[in-house]
């Protein structure tokens, strides 16, 4: 086993752990721990809740969960050598549960704290707890369903520059202010409240809680991307805008559909990533890597050969309007399609829903250029399902 890094203690919140780590995006966060290029290593996580969701059937928890305080994040981890300009190269070697937290749970949030894809058709909490067996999964709650996991940490990256920070800050603040008033908002503007910043002397926390970013969407430095593909055996690389990189990750996830659609859509769950670590210097500008990650798939993944494809188009599923080449439009209505018949087979929509957001199905933009629909699909596995869901 690889050295263990950084620790979490599960019982124990963000804040209070031996090394606290953080749930905020800022160059100043402290790194926990340093590694040299090369280094092969172990880190544990928490959930991305901070243990705020509890193995139980209740789901008032995901009702009531404080948004404020996620993404909980193991970090930052400083990688000697690493500067802005290089690119930092990561191996996932591993992914794996806690022997003793064997489980995980999908939830869907209420419409007026967290929402969701399809808040406005499912605006109430509901939970699903999965259970474990080696690398399958299955659900007192959405049965006649058994499939393997894909695990993949939802959440990786690296930290931001003030530079690019500042920007993060000023073009959501741009989008939050057309509809200021919008549930969901438009995007999470910094928040001291709940903020967790590792390390950092408290007379800087004030100033860093209101800059620093929220850790909801994916940005240049990856960050929550929630890529399922992103698994064991993957080799990511990061532009680097900080010295040392401060790489960071957290929200592992046991299995998820192509666009984790309920938010709490995973099956969410605390563990370890090994990794190793190493640095290209000068390749953002060698390689042309200078907005985004990219990274090359494992070889470890769940073979399935029978799919049940639902298509979607870019129009509106209630008002009939017409829309663009628009991909949100077309994804909504295939996820809609498939509930659909989901529920024709025996499932509540809350079930087909976050089956749809758990299970490691393939959504696709399968057409964008013919005018003036987009086309989207969502394969969803037969295998999956312990009866037959094919039409006969």
């Amino acid at each position: 086993m690889p050295e263990v890094l950084f620790h979490v203690d599960l019982n124990k919140p963000l804040w209070d752990q031996p090394i606290p780590g953080h749930n905020r995006w800022h160059p100043d966060i402290p790194a926990a721990v340093s590694v040299n290029p090369g280094a092969v290593f172990r880190i544990e996580c928490k959930d991305w809740t901070d243990g705020q969701i509890h193995n139980n059937d209740d789901p008032s928890d995901v009702r009531d969960i404080n948004l404020d305080v996620v993404h909980a994040m193991s970090g930052p981890i400083w990688v000697h050598s690493a500067e802005p300009g290089d690119l930092l190269v990561v191996d996932i070697l591993d992914i794996g549960a806690f022997p003793t937290s064997e489980w995980g749970f999908t939830g869907i949030f209420s419409r007026d704290n967290g929402g969701g894809f399809l808040t406005q058709y499912y605006p109430q909490a509901a939970k699903a707890i999965w259970d474990f067996h080696g690398i399958y999964t299955s659900s007192r709650h959405i049965p006649g369903v058994t499939f393997p996991g894909m695990m993949h940490p939802g959440l990786i990256g690296v930290a931001p520059s003030h530079e690019l920070l500042y920007e993060w800050n000023r073009r959501e603040r741009e989008l939050v202010a057309v509809n200021p008033t919008r549930v969901p908002p438009l995007a999470e503007l910094p928040n001291p409240d709940s903020a967790v910043l590792g390390t950092l002397p408290r007379d800087q926390y004030a100033r860093v809680a209101a800059e620093a970013a929220r850790t909801i969407p994916p940005r240049e430095n990856g960050g929550n991307c929630d890529i399922k593909n992103l698994s064991k055996g993957s080799r990511i690389y990061f532009p680097v805008f900080v010295k040392g990189a401060k790489l960071s990750m957290g929200d592992i996830h046991f299995s998820q559909g192509d666009g984790e659609i309920s938010f709490c859509g995973a099956i969410e769950m605390a563990g370890y990533l090994d990794l190793h670590v190493d640095v290209i210097k000068g390749g953002m500008a060698k390689y042309g890597i200078v907005h985004n990650p990219v990274f090359r798939t494992g070889p470890v993944e769940p073979h399935f050969c029978d799919y049940l494809v639902f298509e979607g188009i870019s129009v509106h599923e209630t008002t009939g309007k017409q829309y663009y080449l628009d991909a949100y439009t077309s994804y909504r209505r295939a996820c809609l399609n498939a509930i659909e018949y989901l529920k024709i087979v025996g499932y509540t929509g809350e079930q087909a829903y976050m089956l749809l957001s758990a299970v490691p199905l393939e959504g696709r933009i399968s057409g964008i250029v013919d005018i003036p629909n987009a086309c989207c699909t969502l394969a969803l596995p037969t295998a999956i399902f312990n009866f037959d869901i094919i039409p006969r």
